[in-house]
């Protein structure tokens, strides 16, 4: 099947060509009812026989094979002949299994100091990536640049065919658009989707990030390290995945299906701490400023902890970890200090809402495990509710990855024929 990509070689870049505009397509954050989605959700984790398919899925038999003949020509799916059982009496039983080799996506997660650029397979592995600074300039270089870095390095992977680009970025993200406002990095409707639809030629899904790390918790089983259990029961009920790491933010996710306010995800950022910290917004003890990796790394300079540069270049928030790890008393209470803001707001946010579960996802919760027992005691000190499902992500210090991963696959795993549709269109 041919795919209009990037330039693949040395002559096809000297080649002018005329591009055809891609659509900006909303992320589908949801476990799909689509009989083809649900085929090929079932397939994502090895290969699978046609009636284990039917019961996993609730389907008839009659269905799993229609949707199997039309994957398979469609070339999302593929059989396995080689797994056939020998000596079976009777017409044999082919194995299928999701096409991991022919395709890719395009992933890219814009963060306030860093991004990060992966290609990804169908079943959401990652086979590669890339981190960048983010640009702290304009917005129309800063998304040009993100854009044609990441053509750069799709580029790599000339041998795959790409069909789709997910872009997870903070703020606030118009889905259908994919228009973003950024007050972190001075974006204002900044056009993420069409200038990566104009660099790249493919479709593109642009999704808030923290919406984004909260789907793949649904959509990638067996990525993560989680059993299988953990991603059933995230398919049922109700969720909140609390975020932080440069950024503070929240998500809910309701039988399936990540909660997308029409405006715009809600925020936690300016929720108070009682800290004596100076937030941007002119008040004090703001959770984001509190919490935040840019502010813990301020107040670990400004008592001694690291030093404000470590030979030519400035220290970093990983300069505090490692200097705790090493044994520093004075940088591990700041970050238990931390560690026991994020439990007590945890356990606010978790009693507002009551969820079935708490999942705790970002680099504040995940680099320094010490932590996680500060969080826990101040947790169970402030939640006034029962004791609840609460954990910390599989995915540990990749939740920014896998979040851009899961966006460029929504589409696909929403409906993977019309989404093939769009791409060959």
């Amino acid at each position: 099947m041919a795919v209009r990509t990037a330039e693949r070689t040395a002559s096809q870049a000297s080649t002018v060509r005329t591009r055809v505009p891609r659509p900006v397509v909303a992320p589908d954050l949801r476990l799909s009812d689509n009989p083809a989605a649900a085929v090929l959700r079932a397939a994502t984790t090895g290969p699978v026989f046609r009636d284990k398919t039917a019961r996993a899925t609730g389907l008839s038999i009659a269905t799993v094979n229609r949707q199997v003949s039309s994957l398979l020509t469609a070339g999302l799916l593929r059989e396995r002949a080689d797994l056939t059982a020998s000596g079976a009496v009777g017409r044999p039983r082919v194995p299928f299994e999701v096409d991991h080799d022919t395709f890719g996506t395009l992933g890219v997660h814009i963060g306030a100091a860093s991004t990060r650029i992966v290609v990804s397979d169908l079943r959401g592995r990652i086979l590669g990536g890339l981190t960048i600074a983010t640009p702290q300039t304009g917005q129309e270089f800063a998304v040009k640049t993100v854009a044609h870095s990441a053509k750069s390095f799709l580029q790599r992977w000339y041998r795959r065919n790409p069909l789709w680009v997910g872009v997870a970025i903070g703020g606030r993200v118009d889905p259908g658009t994919g228009v973003v406002d950024h007050p972190k990095l001075g974006w204002q409707t900044a056009p993420v989707g069409a200038v990566f639809s104009e660099v790249l030629g493919l479709p593109v899904t642009v999704a808030p990030h923290v919406e984004a790390m909260a789907a793949s918790e649904l959509l990638l089983p067996g990525v993560s390290q989680e059993t299988a259990e953990d991603h059933g029961r995230a398919a049922h009920g109700s969720s909140l995945y609390f975020y932080v790491r440069e950024t503070a933010g929240i998500s809910v996710t309701l039988d399936g299906r990540v909660h997308t306010p029409s405006n715009g995800p809600g925020s936690i950022a300016h929720l108070p701490t009682g800290s004596d910290v100076e937030c941007s917004c002119g008040r004090r003890g703001c959770l984001e400023a509190t919490v935040g990796d840019r502010g813990l790394h301020a107040r670990a300079v400004g008592r001694g902890i690291i030093p404000a540069h470590n030979g030519k270049a400035s220290s970093t928030i990983a300069d505090l970890y490692r200097a705790a790890a090493r044994g520093s008393e004075p940088a591990r209470e700041l970050l238990a200090e931390r560690a026991t803001v994020l439990g007590r707001t945890v356990a606010l946010v978790r009693d507002m809402l009551n969820p079935d579960r708490v999942v705790l996802g970002g680099q504040a919760f995940t680099t320094y495990r010490p932590g996680l027992a500060h969080v826990a005691r101040a947790f169970n000190e402030s939640t006034v509710l029962p004791p609840t499902d609460i954990r910390v992500t599989g995915y540990a210090s990749k939740v920014q990855e896998f979040a851009a991963v899961v966006t460029s696959l929504s589409a696909l795993y929403a409906d993977p024929l019309a989404a093939l549709r769009r791409v060959t269109a």
